[in-house]
């Protein structure tokens, strides 16, 4: 393959410091299994996340607020809830590159 077939010219860096950072923020099979519920869904609970990935509530909190904190996640108040989406959009660019990756 060559770098213009990889179009490695268009990898500036900006642009690999910011997808470094997302790679790190999302680097755990938990928390790309939350990205990719909170692309399919505008917005969830906490609750209904853990429903949908069976997981613990405890772990799933840990993981949301660690996303919350690098800027990957919004949350807002809803009654006793805590909804949570997606803040920055440009993980989906990051995944969607990963899933037509033909590496694996």
């Amino acid at each position: 393959m060559t770098t213009e077939e990889l179009n490695l010219e268009a990898l500036t860096a900006d642009k690999i410091e910011k997808v470094a950072f997302i790679l790190k923020a999302i680097a755990h099979p938990m928390r790309l299994g939350i990205v990719k519920l909170l692309a399919e869904h505008e917005e969830l609970s906490v609750s209904a996340i853990c429903e949908m990935l069976g997981s613990e509530q405890s772990l799933t909190s840990h993981h949301l607020s660690n996303m919350k904190l690098k800027g990957i996640l919004d949350c807002k108040r809803d009654g006793k809830n805590i909804l949570y989406s997606l803040k920055m959009k440009e993980v989906l660019g990051v995944l969607k590159c990963m899933s037509s990756c033909d590496a694996f």
